[in-house]
């Protein structure tokens, strides 16, 4: 974790920004993100929008953001279509067939990078391209398993196992895979996030210089930025938790966090250390053997997360130690009713 003397949208000059559980959630904002959106630009941050989605194109992704508050370009979304597309256009000669498992979104992007699209195993494809669809069914997978069982080479937009909905995940693309995958016995490549060719795409059609990558998700956004060399903030309104985050391994550590997309609004405290006691913003934790101490669950940064942050940079201090906490504690006045908000600790659910 590191920290910044300047609101993040006045540091980084584009927003690279996941979708689902970031800026909306099926088709409802999430709360704040318009607006907080709204002020980066007033600041001068460009923003790209990228989402491992598949299943839309660039103009009905536009569309979407725009009926939930957030004015956008479809010049400005980068989907896993486009960097799929892009991977088989570099490996296959132009006009090569590629049977394509998924929606309008992933059939424009393979025809985009001067490829075509077919939907039978008896076209012939040089590969199989596997992308998010709501309405894909049995004879489109079938359809796959005969050209994979074949030997084509077969790629996948992403393997989420999950996308958000207001009722709750829903099986993503990675779970229609692993249908696939178990009927074959093949594992696929994979190019959405967090495989680099993701996040190297975004990069490329963004123009970024330094680019900052804004997700909810632990294991595809973060891990994705780091592979890329991206700084990345992780935003608390989708899938990752408070929990998730004291547990994180390195390659899944957020260089920030926050509540939401405000977030790039606000100046981020650098953690500090004294011995045994870790200081973030005016949060203060003290480790007692394996035990994080939360002793102030003050907070300057604005968000209510300075303790949150506190917390965090102890548990990664003691991993990287070799040594994994056991629980969290709380003895400072109103620190108990923060852990049950964040749901950790022994008046919340984790460990």
């Amino acid at each position: 974790m590191i920290g910044s003397t300047q609101p993040l949208d006045r540091c980084y000059d584009v927003a690279l920004l996941d979708l689902d559980g970031v800026v909306y959630v099926g088709e409802e904002p999430v709360a704040a993100a318009p607006e907080a959106l709204a002020a980066a630009r007033r600041d001068g941050m460009r923003l790209a929008f990228v989402t491992n989605n598949a299943s839309r194109t660039p103009s009905q992704v536009a569309d979407l953001l725009r009926r939930v508050g957030v004015p956008a370009e479809p010049s400005e979304v980068i989907t896993s279509s486009h960097a799929a597309a892009h991977y088989l256009a570099d490996r296959l000669p132009a006009g090569a067939a590629v049977l394509v498992l998924g929606t309008t979104g992933l059939i424009d992007a393979v025809s985009e990078r001067g490829l075509k699209p077919v939907f039978s195993a008896d076209d012939d494809p040089a590969a199989v391209v596997q992308g998010y669809s709501p309405d894909l069914d049995w004879r489109a997978l079938a359809e796959g398993a005969v050209a994979i069982r074949r030997g084509v080479p077969w790629l996948a937009t992403n393997l989420d196992p999950t996308v958000p909905s207001p009722r709750g995940p829903l099986p993503g693309n990675g779970s229609l895979v692993a249908a696939l995958r178990h009927a074959t016995g093949v594992v696929p490549k994979a190019t959405g996030k967090p495989d680099p060719t993701m996040h190297a795409e975004s990069v490329l059609r963004s123009s970024a210089t330094n680019p900052l990558v804004v997700g909810d998700r632990l294991d595809t956004d973060i891990e994705g930025a780091r592979r890329v060399g991206c700084a990345s903030l992780l935003v608390l309104t989708g899938v990752g938790t408070p929990a998730e985050l004291l547990d994180a391994e390195p390659a899944h550590r957020p260089d920030y966090f926050g509540r939401d997309v405000s977030a790039l609004r606000l100046r981020h405290p650098e953690p500090s250390f004294v011995d045994r006691t870790v200081r973030c913003g005016g949060a203060t934790v003290r480790l007692e053997g394996s035990e994080l101490v939360l002793v102030d669950a003050r907070d300057e940064t604005g968000d209510g997360l300075d303790p949150l942050r506190a917390l965090a940079s102890a548990a990664w201090r003691l991993a990287d130690a070799g040594t994994a906490y056991t629980r969290v504690t709380a003895q400072g006045d109103g620190a108990a009713a923060l852990l049950a908000e964040l749901g950790i600790g022994d008046e919340g659910p984790a460990r």
